[in-house]
């Protein structure tokens, strides 16, 4: 019969047949070698039917193609593979969405750890600035916070307080591709030496270390408040910080501005 006759009884158009003969799927039966016809047996509908139903399943055309030579218990086995793919598929897309919340739950509490250490903290004595400019170092680490929930990361500088570590020293300060910069050690008040390190060389890596007393226990505060102190000294260039707060272990502040060396 004519692809006109054929692609009627098969429930399509022409131009699908023809895909189907371009990309080897459903041969004519005989082409007319002087006017081109194509020519099908009714006995090729069947290939047809298989041929669209393994593409309703979602096989693609190089899957199929070997499917059309197999019997039907073959083509139940595809099936079952392709079902079982999708299912684990599926599976996985569903760890993934669980994994989402509980990572954005994880995310906002501590939004709101921080936002509360912020609130309640007092940086006159520590860092020697009024309410006000606090106030303005709040403003931006909200703004940033904010930033970090919508985006579903943080960024722009990180803070890293490593609890119930074995190891007194934190781990920045044994890392290789750091060296110390400038050190301080026994003091009071992280205004009274600020100025010695507040200067930072443009493009550089920093991270501060910082093993702090049982009186300064605020540590997410504390370590916030001076990254943004050092952004404000060092406005316009550009700059990666970090900061890790620890207690101590021997009654004494101690201090390191680490830089990466490579």
């Amino acid at each position: 019969m004519t692809i006109q006759a054929f692609a009627k009884l098969c429930g399509c158009n022409p131009q699908t047949l023809r895909y189907y003969d371009k990309v080897g799927l459903l041969k004519p039966g005989r082409v007319d070698r002087f006017t081109g016809y194509r020519y099908y047996d009714e006995e090729q509908a069947l290939t047809f039917v298989k041929i669209k139903n393994l593409q309703l399943g979602g096989f693609t055309i190089e899957e199929i193609k070997p499917l059309l030579d197999g019997s039907d218990e073959d083509v139940y086995r595809a099936f079952e593979a392709k079902i079982d793919a999708q299912q684990a598929r599926l599976e996985a897309m569903k760890e993934i969405q669980r994994s989402y919340r509980s990572e954005m739950t994880t995310m906002k509490e501590t939004i709101d750890n921080i936002r509360k250490a912020m609130t309640d903290f007092d940086p006159t004595a520590e860092f020697g600035i009024d309410r006000a400019r606090y106030d303005d170092i709040c403003a931006r680490i909200d703004e940033m916070l904010t930033t970090a929930l919508d985006s579903g990361c943080f960024r722009d500088f990180t803070f890293d307080e490593e609890k119930h570590s074995p190891d007194p020293l934190p781990k920045v300060l044994k890392d290789p591709a750091y060296r110390t910069v400038y050190e301080k050690h026994g003091w009071a008040h992280v205004k009274d030496f600020f100025p010695e390190f507040a200067k930072l060389a443009d493009g550089g890596e920093y991270q501060l270390v910082f093993l702090l007393t049982e009186d300064k226990p605020n540590h997410t505060a504390f370590a916030n408040t001076v990254l943004n102190l050092l952004l404000d000294e060092n406005e316009g260039k550009k700059r990666t910080l970090g900061c890790s707060a620890t207690p101590t272990n021997d009654g004494q502040n101690h201090f390191w501005l680490r830089k990466r060396i490579y």
